[in-house]
């Protein structure tokens, strides 16, 4: 009777002293305070698709990663305190310190990436777009504003000269250069890597990266900012610096290993197959510029939005404390 007693307890035991025995043969522990590290669906969260696969390990924090769907989400956390680090457009992040929450930008992670494609013969030049009409991604944003400043810049004036055109979203714009429905699209990747390999023909009228430094630019335009809330950071700057440094290694090693990190952002459903998220990598620009260091490009870029739209980065440039840096 004993003998079947103790089978019988015999499982329930082991189940009862099996945790201890794993904590003390070192299995993980997830003390800590919890915190996410927010990125985007989409091209601009790809830089950071190592850290989806390794979190980084911070002292005192659970650190996971977590994607939204747009950049009006991630707005929306910063907005609530509910988000201490993320990734936003730099106009946004401006935007958002302009309404009175209290955040930095840590580093510019990616800078200009667009494609004036066209499948047009006869358009060869900026030149030759008078009287066309060209499909632009993202109405009041940052492709939108780099194209005003290159056109006017060129001695064009655009919605007289040229007209531009926002009614189709990202996806359209590419698949319609591929059927032709669309002749002259401006692009940001990985859609334009997309529209050129299902349309061999489509070709870049001009470098827009170069055309902005042209028009007056500094740099290359900030396309994406890491952003952190600001008590966070002052708080916590040896966890910022963590961050940092483990964001710059996930953009080098992105740059370095395209079909393995395509590979991670299908895995991890950022919004791209693999196979579209390897080959635009090399054409994407994914960088890490710290923003101290990055100011200046910012500012340039925030100049164009306030020649056309003051009140969409606050109606001024952001103060030097936007631009987080180490105190310490």
């Amino acid at each position: 009777m004993k003998t079947r007693q103790i089978k019988i307890l015999l499982p329930l035991l082991l189940a009862l002293c099996l945790p201890g025995l794993l904590h003390a043969r070192g299995a993980p522990e997830h003390d800590g305070q919890p915190l996410t590290i927010y990125a985007i669906r989409g091209p601009s969260g790809v830089g950071m698709i190592r850290l989806f696969e390794e979190p980084p390990e911070i002292p005192g924090f659970a650190v996971q990663m977590q994607a939204l769907a747009g950049p009006d989400l991630m707005a929306a956390r910063f907005l609530s305190g509910q988000a201490q680090v993320g990734i936003l457009p730099a106009n946004m992040a401006a935007r958002i310190r302009s309404l009175g929450r209290d955040v930095q930008a840590a580093a510019i992670i990616g800078t200009g990436m667009l494609s004036l494609l066209s499948s047009d013969p006869s358009v060869q030049s900026l030149e030759d777009l008078r009287g066309r009409t060209v499909e632009v991604a993202g109405q009041g944003g940052t492709p939108e504003y780099v194209f005003r400043k290159i056109l006017i810049a060129n001695g064009i004036e655009p919605d007289r000269d040229v007209t531009l055109g926002f009614a189709l979203a990202l996806p359209e714009i590419a698949l319609s250069l591929i059927a032709g429905r669309v002749s002259i699209a401006l692009l940001p990747e990985p859609f334009a890597t997309m529209a050129r390999a299902g349309r061999p023909d489509l070709r870049a009228v001009v470098d827009i990266q170069e055309e902005w430094v042209r028009a007056g630019g500094e740099g290359n335009y900030p396309m994406t900012v890491l952003v952190v809330d600001g008590a966070f950071a002052a708080a916590n700057p040896a966890a910022v610096d963590a961050i940092l440094n483990a964001v710059r290694d996930s953009i080098e090693w992105v740059k370095a290993n395209p079909a393995e990190a395509g590979t991670l952002v299908q895995r991890h459903d950022l919004g791209l197959s693999a196979s579209v998220a390897a080959a635009a990598i090399p054409h994407s620009n994914y960088t890490f510029i710290p923003a101290v260091e990055g100011r200046a490009s910012m500012e340039s870029l925030f100049r164009a939005f306030l020649e056309n739209t003051p009140v969409s980065i606050g109606g001024a440039l952001p103060d030097d404390g936007f631009y987080w840096t180490r105190d310490d």
